[in-house]
């Protein structure tokens, strides 16, 4: 059997490298018969980290991250053509297209023709192809435009196997008019990933405060005030980092994204021009993939992030957490740990209010760390049942491997989001 993993790995954001790399670990080992690739966005990458064969988003391979350069004189349709040729030929003998969690299906900072377009042109491709398509534990909406509403409709519609991490994603898809029966929700697959060997933390007299920040700039990626929301993001946050450092606390700074670089570098920018003494106890934290954001978050005792797949590896280590989200998911991720009193919206967070959680929690640590932790051991166990129907589904007989996807129901631009 030959098995492709899709998502936009390698692009830089290390939530999504981790999911596939979850999906991967479990492929390894519960079917090492199986035949592996990973379809991508960077494939030289993604090939030379986890030792899989991988093509592009484009259809090419590692080592030739471009279509051949004969397809720049076909005209538009022609190159459209030419396009859909070379996925078909980068499918050929696939049995299964997985997307291993991640939030597929909203269009966050992008356009139609951005992601939407190409989950939507890989799934048919491969249901041209005669493969199966599985949606597994993925995030869904909200969808902002209705032609990207339309291309994610009928990319998750060519699933035979779709879960969602939350309630919010499944009633989301249900509102796009899919039917979707007693579809599972199950965690988000980057919980099954394995904690770091590294040596545990000794506890000292100052604490430790990891504060994962993001280059936020509003959800759609033209937004016209996307300078003045980053900028209110910035000072809000460093504020914020000043009063810990000031409280004699040691920060560390997070991120999950290449491009929260930038975010971190204007926050200790503007520490360093207005208590430049504070340096001290402040520094950036390092690390491009899942493994070592949380060899990070193991030198802390709590953590404020804003990033989803940040919140997901404090709650794995037991580490209690305030989210600053731009999302439903961060919620309804605490909520499922019982921490939803420590979450705020992104855009419009009280600094008192955060100041006041974070002081709650210092004050009631040992019960918050209870919590998380029991409600971990539920995690895991979901996650291993949610392995055992998808390893089921993938052995199905060939008979059973042929039906068709669920048939659409109500208005394609229809939606239950903003």
């Amino acid at each position: 059997m030959k098995i492709a993993l899709f998502g936009q790995f390698g692009s830089g954001n290390s939530g999504n490298d981790g999911s596939m790399e979850s999906m991967l670990n479990l492929l390894r080992h519960a079917r090492p018969d199986c035949e592996l690739i990973c379809i991508c966005s960077d494939p030289d990458l993604i090939e030379a980290r986890y030792n899989v064969s991988s093509i592009g988003i484009t259809g090419t391979t590692a080592q030739r991250a471009a279509a051949p350069r004969w397809t720049r004189f076909l005209k538009a349709p022609a190159r459209k053509i030419a396009a859909l040729f070379f996925l078909l030929s980068s499918l050929e003998g696939v049995d299964i297209l997985i997307i291993p969690g991640t939030g597929i299906l909203d269009d966050f900072q992008e356009h139609p023709f951005g992601w939407p377009f190409v989950v939507f042109r890989w799934c048919i491709a491969a249901r041209l192809r005669r493969a199966r398509v599985a949606f597994v534990s993925i995030g869904a909406g909200p969808v902002s435009r209705r032609l990207s509403r339309w291309f994610m409709k009928l990319a998750a519609n060519s699933a035979g196997y779709r879960s969602y991490r939350d309630a919010f994603s499944r009633d989301y898809v249900k509102g796009l008019g899919l039917d979707v029966g007693s579809e599972g929700l199950f965690p988000d697959i980057a919980f099954r990933l394995p904690v770091p060997a590294v040596p545990p933390r000794t506890p000292g007299a100052r604490l430790s405060v990891g504060v994962g920040v993001m280059q936020y700039r509003g959800w759609s990626k033209d937004a016209s005030d996307a300078t003045q929301i980053y900028e209110t993001y910035i000072a809000k946050m460093t504020d914020f980092v000043v009063w810990l450092s000031t409280k004699g606390h040691n920060v560390l700074l997070l991120t999950g994204d290449v491009t929260d670089r930038i975010a971190m570098h204007d926050i200790m920018a503007r520490i360093a021009s207005r208590e430049p003494s504070l340096l001290d106890l402040v520094c950036a934290g390092t690390g491009g993939t899942l493994q070592q954001l949380m060899c990070n978050i193991l030198k802390t005792d709590i953590v404020v992030a804003s990033r989803y797949h940040n919140v997901v590896c404090a709650l794995k280590l037991g580490r209690p957490t305030i989210s600053i989200g731009y999302a439903q998911k961060n919620l309804d991720l605490l909520t499922a740990f019982g921490q939803q009193r420590y979450s705020q919206p992104i855009q419009t967070f009280d600094l008192a209010v955060l100041r006041a959680q974070f002081k709650q929690i210092v004050t009631n640590v040992a019960a918050v760390q209870q919590e998380i932790e029991t409600a971990g051991l539920a995690v895991q166990t979901s996650l291993e049942t949610q392995e055992e129907l998808l390893l089921k589904w993938c052995a199905e007989p060939a008979a059973l491997r042929l039906k068709r996807p669920r048939r659409l129901s109500g208005a394609i631009g229809s939606t239950n989001g903003p």
